[in-house]
This record gives structure tokens, C-alpha cells and sequence, in this order.
């Protein structure tokens, strides 16, 4: 896909560093900031998929499983390397797991065994604060910006999502407060986007009726939707906005 060129041509590139960039709100928001002239490195348990639907290649893609902590330091190590002293503008984390019972069942806080809730944690709040801390280097040197994907399951209880995933959901929204008043004193903002029902392919069935009854616009949100609230937070536009948890929901709680 062809990808336009900042105004000034002169301007040192941008560089986004997104993980969970394989499918829904990660390939938007890959093709909204690349198209706006960033190098996207981009991060995902899985390889470079061929059918990625973006201008960038496996070079800037890093495979990584974010439910190891070793392996988040190594994956860490080499995006160091592969931006080699320079800056990062914005780090998105944008990876979660939400795991369901048999037929797609809810889990539920009375039979989430311990294990699925440390995997999940895992990947839905270490990993986000290691990313940070890992590269907060980089991040100082470009005033940068972090975005943490929170979730309309982190403030009520969803009929679909999980326990583990919920409260994991509620936790990365308080860390992105704790982060906010830590990285704001070196001059990186720390925000949140909590998205609502968004039109990707892990929709549960019975989204429909949450659309007919609960959502005033009464449609889906989509997955650019939520990309272009992402890049706002991350450019001069937010340049005062700091500690902030943006609900994506179509006002669904109102």
C-alpha cells in the first residue's frame, strides 16, 4: 500500500513501536501511522504474515512471545539494536489474550485456574510496563508517547469477556496512571484508549444484541476508529494529555 510522506521532507522519520500487530485494531493502527510516513517495527507471537496489508516488510517485525518474560527481554534487546541509539516515538501495547471455556464460554473468577490468570497477566500487564522500562532510553530521547489498549471489561463485567482478561484490563488502566506520573517527569506521556465493541474477527455471538441495546449510535466501532484516537496520542495534538483512559465505545456506558 502506498504510504505518504510527512510535510516536511526533511523531518527525521518517526519510528512506532506496536505490539499485537497481526490482525483487528493492531493492523489498523500499522496503516494509519505508516501511511503517515512512521517506520512501524511491529511485534506478534506469530511471523511476518505475507498477506500483511502494509507497505513494511519482515525486516521491521519482531516475533515474540509476550507470556515470557525472558523472551520479552530478548525481544526488548534486539528492537535496542534494530533502532540502534536513535529515538521511539510511541509504543502502543496493543497485545492481549483473552481465553474462553469450552464453546467459547466466559471464564469466570470461580473457575479461571491460577495458571490462565498468570498467563494472562502476563501478557496483558507485564508486558506492557517491561516494554516501557526497556526502552524508556529511547523514549526519553523523542518526548515519545505510550499508549496502553485498555477495554470496556476493565470498569464493568462484560457478558463475553473473561475474568482474568477483565481485571487484567482494570490493572494495565491503573499502571497507565502510575506510569503517567513516573514517565511525565522524564517528559514521555502515558495514556490509555479503552475500546468498546470493535468490528474484528474475535467478536463473540451475541455481540448484535449489545449493539441493539446498549450502544445509542447503535453499530460497531471500527477498527480505524479506534487507530486514529491511538495516533492522536501519540502526535503534538495530545501534547497536554497525560494519565488519560479514552473510552472507544460508541457510548455505550452513558
Amino acid at each position: 500500500m502506498p504510504t505518504s510522506t510527512p510535510a516536511d521532507s526533511n523531518a527525521p522519520k518517526r519510528t512506532l513501536l506496536l505490539t499485537g500487530a497481526s490482525r483487528g485494531i493492531g493492523h489498523a493502527t500499522v496503516i494509519r501511522f505508516s501511511s503517515a510516513g512512521w517506520r512501524v517495527i511491529t511485534c506478534s507471537r506469530h511471523p511476518f504474515p505475507e498477506q500483511c496489508p502494509w507497505g513494511a516488510g519482515p525486516e521491521d517485525h519482531i516475533q515474540v512471545d509476550l507470556a515470557n518474560h525472558e523472551d520479552t527481554a530478548r525481544a526488548i534487546d534486539e528492537i535496542r539494536e534494530r533502532l540502534a541509539g536513535g529515538a521511539l516515538h510511541a509504543l502502543v501495547n496493543n497485545a492481549a489474550i483473552s481465553p474462553k471455556g469450552p464453546n467459547g464460554a466466559r471464564m469466570g473468577s470461580i473457575d479461571t485456574e491460577v495458571d490462565v490468570w498468570s498467563h494472562v497477566f502476563r501478557v496483558n500487564f507485564f508486558a506492557p510496563i517491561m516494554m516501557a522500562r526497556g526502552l524508556i532510553e529511547e523514549l526519553k530521547a523523542a518526548k515519545g508517547s505510550v499508549v496502553n489498549v485498555t477495554s470496556i471489561a476493565g470498569s464493568r463485567v462484560h457478558p463475553f469477556a473473561g475474568a482474568a482478561y477483565a481485571t487484567s484490563k482494570a490493572a494495565l488502566a491503573a499502571l497507565t496512571r502510575e506510569m503517567a506520573s513516573d514517565f511525565g517527569r522524564v517528559g514521555v506521556r502515558v495514556n490509555a484508549i479503552a475500546p468498546g465493541e470493535i468490528d474484528t474477527s474475535i467478536l463473540s455471538p451475541g455481540t448484535d444484541k449489545i449493539v441493539h441495546e446498549q450502544i445509542p449510535m447503535h453499530r460497531l466501532g471500527t477498527p480505524d476508529e479506534v487507530a486514529k484516537i491511538i495516533y492522536v496520542l501519540c502526535t503534538e495534538t495530545s501534547s497536554y494529555v497525560n494519565g488519560a483512559e479514552i473510552h472507544i465505545n460508541g457510548g455505550q456506558h452513558v
